[in-house]
């Protein structure tokens, strides 16, 4: 039965925060603020990470598929799908879910358990909206931008690891990264990525948002949004996937 009383209680807050602004121009400058706070501030981890996940990437299929059938562009190839389809997308978003999503959590809850937010309600504020509403846009907006760049970040790990180690020659790993490109294919990650930007940062305003008690909770509340936010993503790649590609 929690489940259910979650779940109701979930889509009565997302009811409430899109309901139409008090003051449009606070929203659009509080939007600003927190592309740069959830998106601009998590460009290291993204850059670092995609930059390894693309050298492990493809040093690992070229010593998986060594074999004098296999033409070698295909290492290329692959690290190109699996990059672009998969690894950007979901597991920037993952990331993201644990740095973000602590981040969302704590910070509401400590404004409910301080009593912020019923000062704000007090005033006639619709407080989910002007807290959680925001971050919701500014997520949705910059983590396509954030995955675009882990793309490419993480191709070009794959290239310089190819040409400082020569596992794969260059001219075949950059043809295999041109071969048989698909335009649906960055759209697919794109769409997953703006699903998973509302999921990281709704999940995770909602459990700060209705966090009850003191200190303990807001860590236990912070814990439970990237626990959810995590299992969400998960269970949206495979909804997604089975919609958008098959």
């Amino acid at each position: 039965m929690k489940l259910f009383y979650h779940l109701g209680r979930y889509f009565t807050m997302i009811a409430v925060i899109l309901k139409k602004p008090e003051k449009a121009s606070i929203y659009r400058r509080q939007i600003i603020v927190e592309m740069d706070n959830l998106g601009l501030e998590s460009l290291g981890i993204v850059v670092i990470i995609s930059v390894f996940m693309g050298a492990v990437l493809t040093i690992q299929t070229a010593f998986n598929t060594d074999h004098p059938l296999l033409p070698m562009y295909a290492i290329g190839f692959a690290t190109r799908q699996a990059i672009i389809l998969e690894f950007s997308p979901t597991m920037v978003s993952l990331i993201l879910a644990g740095k973000v999503g602590s981040r969302i959590a704590s910070e509401i809850g400590t404004m409910r358990v301080t009593e912020q937010i019923d000062a704000l309600e007090i005033m006639g504020i619709n407080a989910a909206g002007y807290l959680i509403l925001p971050k919701v846009v500014a997520a949705m907006i910059i983590n396509p931008v954030l995955v675009v760049l882990s793309m490419f970040v993480g191709i070009m790990g794959g290239y310089v690891v190819s040409a400082a180690t020569g596992v794969v020659p260059v001219s075949h790993y950059v043809y295999g990264i041109l071969f048989e490109f698909s335009q649906f294919d960055i759209v697919y990650a794109l769409i997953k990525t703006v699903v998973f930007a509302f999921i990281i940062t709704s999940v995770s305003g909602y459990f700060g948002f209705f966090t009850r008690g003191g200190a303990l909770e807001v860590g236990q509340s912070s814990t439970k949004a990237v626990v959810f936010s995590s299992i969400y993503i998960i269970l949206f790649n495979l909804i997604l996937t089975q919609i958008l590609l098959v």
